[in-house]
């Protein structure tokens, strides 16, 4: 655990070559490992719920992995199937690594899972640590904290990463809408 965080460290202040999503609105990075299973499932889901329930609000949205395993690759194809059953499609997705400036960048940082969660604090600024949550989190009726991975498993782990991730997402964008319209209303003051 001590050589993944110190390598996330220093990979971590280096300049990221990939593109990373920029503009206006309220930013969304979901993270997993990789970010080819979990991270950009949920990516994909919550735009779909996004663009159903609230396509009003200006949000930006991205997923990346905290490891380097699969930079520059398309999802999992089985990620894509289970996708792709459901009328989501993640063919333009590439994985990219998590960087200390998507700290600045993003309002909310989501975590698959509980480690996901500790590599992302070791590597973010502590102001930022407030940002990092689980993306279950959002779904607390699942009774679960964590979505599993589904990399080493059979389809259905990546089933179970869909119906996990849209009941979350419904009630992120919830959240998400809350925020956006406390902070509007800040803006505009009494």
């Amino acid at each position: 655990m001590k050589a993944i965080l110190d390598r996330l460290r220093r990979s971590g202040t280096d300049t990221p070559t990939e593109t990373v999503q920029e503009g206006e609105g309220f930013g969304l990075l979901f993270v997993c490992m990789g970010n080819i299973c979990r991270s950009p499932t949920a990516e994909a889901v919550f735009r779909k719920v996004w663009q159903e329930r609230a396509p009003e609000l200006e949000l930006r949205i991205d997923s990346a992995g905290t490891h380097a395993y699969h930079v520059g690759e398309p999802p999992d194809p089985r990620a894509q199937r289970a996708a792709a059953r459901r009328g989501i499609d993640l063919s333009g997705q590439r994985a990219r690594r998590v960087h200390v400036q998507d700290f600045d960048r993003f309002d909310l940082v989501l975590a698959m899972d509980l480690l996901n969660v500790e590599l992302l604090r070791e590597l973010a600024p502590p102001e930022h640590h407030r940002r990092i949550r689980l993306m279950l989190e959002f779904a607390p009726h699942l009774g679960r904290t964590e979505v599993p991975d589904p990399y080493y498993g059979g389809s259905n782990g990546f089933e179970q990463v869909l119906d996990l991730v849209e009941e979350a997402s419904i009630g992120l964008l919830e959240h998400v809408r809350e925020l956006v319209r406390s902070d509007s209303t800040r803006r505009l003051g009494p």
